[in-house]
């Protein structure tokens, strides 16, 4: 039986064919250009085959063949205007901004030391006494407070009610606008990248099995899993019949090279154009890939977000985060897929159209956040990224206070290596205006707001204890419980989830969100000064919508 040909599917395909004819005779296809292929990272793709004949009456038969092993090179990437960051650019850094600072506590000191007996004037009025109104340090200390707590509610309430007003819009939209198309209904190819994914293994290839959708494929890539997740995967490969369709199962074995590099070999040996790519515990609705694929009638959008939801409420910080993904991401993505600029595609549910991968260069293993990186890429590229509120992705949480902080130290970072890889997209609109609008958005939202945020609630709260402005402190607190409270309302109605969750607002933002703006404040310097990280990779428990509480 002839192999198939894996090359066409690599980065710089011509130049893969043109040398190709040594080494694919056994199987190994060479990589060129960018690509930096390990030959102690070569995959093999398991798939079975089908042999098609034809009985005596001249119909055609099909039988299950046997299960072929071919081997490839599976695409390692690092892309070249990502600069390595040396030591001494560190220490440099260190001692620049250590002197600036020096210098401002100087001068701040000077100024404390030298004027702090001079009073303010702070109009012409004059008092009962006749004396000119005047305000000291301390009174000044206090009223400065008044008005840095006004301008950061005004900007909560902005970013807010912008937020829901552009959600609010792209619901409306999405509302009247739900046909499918009967006529546009493509193969596509589901790429399941694991390691060490054997509690859950079975559970999300059998819903992905479930789909109501008539073509598709499902391909696993067991990244050097240590369990028995490649053993799971083997006896799932093969070809299932339902009435309606037909799914071909196939196994990717490779070495560990991270999360990258599986999705790179999933999508090289796929026979679509339209990839979805999910994490190895994601269990998706029925209806994710019809939903899902009807965006792509537009030449111009390049990938699709999906609806992920957490599954494993079990106790406060798992409801905390089904009340996070629903208020504090989807309604974001839903905002800016009014405009078309979806800013991250998420690991547990994303519809890629093939040619926007290759177009962006592949996933990249030069961060920790490849799901960032490559929404990045493809929005320089000209592609548009919407979201999908239908296409929902059930996944586990952390469900302890440890693993949590781990996971959103890795995705701040990983964020922050995907904005400095792409910096030069800030100043330069005209490499993709979308790509600064939302490189501009990210550092706001992953750099300085929540550093404003920790550093204003310490602020506040110091000066309300030293100066008994007490009822100040209550005021401000009741604001921004009721904007939750808004924001939970408007989101579980919007998703049609559990109206629970609306009681957990009280704690959200100035207990679950503060604890993560520190972990996020922290892990911000920590990239800042190059300390060394790890993955930390998040243990399952094996939940399934069945045994879970979210709404179907």
């Amino acid at each position: 039986m002839a192999r198939r040909d894996l090359s066409r599917e690599g980065p710089d395909a011509a130049l893969e064919r043109s040398g190709a004819e040594g080494p694919e005779a056994n199987g190994v296809l060479p990589q060129s250009g960018r690509s930096h292929t390990d030959p102690s990272q070569i995959a093999y793709l398991l798939e079975e085959h089908e042999q098609v004949s034809r009985d005596a009456q001249g119909r055609l038969v099909i039988q299950h063949g046997p299960i072929e092993r071919v081997a490839f090179n599976p695409v390692s990437r690092r892309d070249d205007h990502a600069k390595e960051e040396t030591s001494g650019t560190y220490v440099r850094r260190i001692v620049v901004f250590g002197v600036l600072s020096l210098l401002l506590a100087f001068i701040v000191f000077v100024f404390v030391t030298n004027y702090k007996d001079i009073p303010l004037k702070l109009s012409e009025q004059i008092n009962g006494q006749g004396r000119p109104f005047t305000l000291g340090l301390s009174g000044l200390l206090v009223y400065s407070s008044i008005v840095a707590l006004i301008l950061f509610l005004v900007v909560l309430l902005a970013r807010y009610f912008g937020l829901l007003l552009l959600s609010y819009l792209h619901t409306a939209k999405y509302t009247a606008k739900t046909e499918e198309s009967a006529s546009f209904l493509p193969k596509i190819s589901i790429i399941v990248p694991a390691f060490n994914e054997g509690v859950l293994m079975r559970q999300t290839i059998q819903s992905l099995l479930l789909q109501e959708y008539p073509d598709y494929e499902v391909i696993i890539v067991d990244d050097g899993s240590t369990d028995d997740t490649g053993a799971i995967a083997r006896e799932m490969v093969g070809l299932y019949e339902t009435p309606g369709r037909r799914v071909e199962v196939k196994l990717v074995e490779k070495p560990n090279g991270g999360k990258s590099t599986a999705l790179n070999a999933g999508i090289q040996v796929s026979s679509a154009e339209f990839v979805l790519n999910v994490d190895g515990d994601s269990q998706l609705s029925p209806q994710t890939l019809r939903r899902m694929i009807r965006h792509f009638a537009n030449g111009r959008v390049g990938a699709i977000a999906g609806n992920v939801k957490v599954i494993n409420r079990t106790n406060l910080w798992t409801k905390l985060q089904a009340l996070e993904y629903i208020e504090g991401l989807n309604m974001a993505r839903s905002a800016q897929s009014m405009v078309k600029l979806v800013n991250i595609i998420p690991g547990p549910v994303g519809l890629f159209r093939k040619q926007a991968i290759i177009d962006a260069g592949w996933y990249s293993s030069d961060t920790y956040a490849e799901d960032c990186d490559i929404t990045l890429k493809i929005i320089r590229q000209g592609w548009k990224v919407e979201y999908e509120p239908d296409a929902i992705s059930y996944t586990e949480a952390p469900d302890r206070l440890t693993d949590l902080l781990k996971q959103r130290y890795r995705w701040t970072r990983g964020i922050i290596q995907a904005v400095r890889k792409h910096r030069d997209l800030f100043a330069n609109p005209t490499i993709n205006f979308g790509g600064t609008f939302v490189m501009w958005y990210m550092a706001f939202e992953s750099l300085i707001w929540p550093i404003m945020n920790v550093f204003a609630n310490a602020y506040f709260v110091t000066i309300a204890l030293l100066y008994g402005y007490y009822g100040l402190l209550v005021f401000w607190w009741l604001i921004l419980t009721i904007l939750d409270i808004i924001a939970a309302l408007y989101c579980v109605a919007v998703e049609r989830e559990q109206a629970s969750l609306v009681l957990y607002s009280v704690l959200y933002r100035l207990f679950f969100i503060l604890i993560v703006d520190v972990c996020k404040t922290f892990a911000t310097i920590e990239e800042f000064l190059g300390i060394g990280m790890t993955w930390g990779k998040l243990e399952r428990i094996g939940s399934s919508p069945s045994t879970s509480t979210v709404p179907a």
